[in-house]
This record gives structure tokens, sequence and C-alpha cells, in this order.
């Protein structure tokens, strides 16, 4: 009987103890961003400086670190990266960092199931290596952070900062190749909305004005109550200098979006009716 109790104390010890669920000292994080038309994930551990010398001390100078604590913090690109003339190709990979006083060296690993450095290090599995130089900072950054920021439809920066030290690596994506490619293959039959995106696009990236209003006119034939598309049809005869033209196409955008109780396109289209009668 004494046995019976016995086990079924241990049992019920151990139920309870596999029910235990507490918090990492380094928690997970995972980062989704598009940039143009790529998709980053970056997924890493967030130590924390908890009182620590990090820089030359808990992470030694001139030694690849994993970039946080636990498995390896890993990068998956949809297309390619371009840092500076250098390009990572599309993939997963580990990311490592070596840290110095003035820069750190960041390579980018094609072998990314380990957990946190490989046993045996080879220069062979480097896809890229990258230097950015160190940024002080005044502020204490307490958790290890990757972000990405910057951003516009070309590219952008990855980020890394900890404690009083962050680093910037700019880098550019493919995005005019493919969205011409895609233009391209639409207008073949396109929507109203293909036109439309077609036209904003050759608009914001300054491609070509006449172009963007041949599509645009197209677009809107289509959906003559789509006063989006004449707002920027107005934009891009506002491009051409067509000034005049620009007030008539924007003041029947006015309408529609009054009607359809859109303040947004209204404050814009009266801004721009007031800018564009001072340049006619």
């Amino acid at each position: 009987m004494k046995h019976l109790f016995t086990g079924m104390y241990l049992a019920s010890m151990w139920a309870f103890s596999a029910q235990v669920n507490a918090p990492k000292a380094s928690p997970s994080s995972r980062l989704e961003q598009r940039v143009g038309l790529t998709d980053i994930t970056i997924s890493y551990s967030r130590p924390s400086v908890n009182g620590r010398v990090i820089f030359g001390d808990l992470v030694p100078y001139n030694e690849y670190w994993r970039l946080g604590a636990n498995e390896s913090t890993k990068l998956t690109c949809s297309d390619a990266l371009i840092f500076g003339k250098d390009t990572l190709k599309a993939g997963t990979y580990a990311v490592y960092a070596k840290p110095s006083l003035t820069e750190w060296q960041v390579a980018f690993y094609t072998e990314y199931g380990s957990w946190g450095l490989p046993q045996k290090w080879d220069d062979n599995k480097v896809a890229l290596t990258v230097k950015a130089p160190i940024i002080q900072r005044e502020e204490k950054v307490e958790n290890l952070t990757i972000d990405i920021n910057n951003m516009d439809n070309d590219g952008g920066e990855v980020v890394i900062a900890w404690d009083k030290v962050k680093i910037q690596m700019p880098f550019s994506v493919i995005v005019k190749e493919k969205v011409m490619a895609s233009i391209k293959k639409v207008m073949s039959g396109p929507t109203a909305n293909d036109y439309y995106t077609a036209a904003k696009y050759y608009l914001d990236e300054k491609i070509d004005d006449k172009q963007a209003l041949e599509w645009v006119d197209k677009g809107i034939a289509m959906r003559p109550e789509a006063y989006w598309m004449l707002r920027t049809k107005s934009l891009i005869q506002a491009s051409l200098s067509l000034y005049s033209e620009a007030i008539k196409t924007a003041e029947q955008c006015l309408k529609l979006a009054e009607a359809d109780g859109d303040s947004a396109y209204v404050s814009q289209c009266k801004n721009s009716i007031a800018d564009w009668k001072k340049r006619k």
C-alpha cells in the first residue's frame, strides 16, 4: 500500500511539473515585412542587457555570435536582397555577427538548422558578408532588436540595436523590372484597375506621364464613377503642366468624392485645385 501511495504521489507530481509553462529569458520574435515586391521574414530571440556588459564581454569582439540567443537567427527573403554591390539570393539563411570596436561583419550562412553557431564554421557556406560601421546610441536598448526601416519601393535598411550600439545595413530590391513585366503581361487583357495601377506606378516612379495619362483614361472609361482614378488623372495632368485640365478633372473627382462622403479625397482635391489655380 505504501508503494502504491508513493507511486500515486510521484505520478501526480510529474503531471503537475509537466504543466509548468515558464517564460523564456530571451523571448522569440518574428518580423515579417514586404519591401517593394519582396517578402522578408526574420526570426530571432531577444536577450536583455540585464545590467551586464554586452559587447567585449558577454559578446566577445572579433568572434562570430549567433545574433541573439537560443537557436540561430534566420532570415528568409522571397527574392534577392542587394547590399551595395553584393547580392543575397532568395532563400533562408542563418545570420551571424562578428562585432568589433568600430564595425560589425554580418554573415548570411546557408546552413540554418544549427542551435547557435555551427560546430565547425565553413567559409564556403557563407553566402554573403556585410560590413556595417557601429553607431553609438545615447539611450540603451534593453532587448536585442532587429527591424527593417527607412523603406520605399526600392529598398530599406536592416537595423540591429542592442545596449548602446546600433548598425544599419541598407539594401535594395528588384522592383521596376518586375512591375514592367507584369504590366506588359496584364495589358493583353487589362481591367480598369489594371490600367489605374499601371498609370499610378508610372506617375509615382516618374517613368512616362503621357503613357500614364493614356492608361488612366482607359481605366476611367471603364469605371467613370471611380473618383480615385480621376484624382490620379488630375495629378498626371498637373505633372505635365496641364493645370487647366487638371483643375477640371479634380473638380469631377471632388463632386463624386463629396457624394460618396470621402472626406480625404475631398480635402486633397480642394487643396490641389487651390494650388493649381495659382500656376495657370
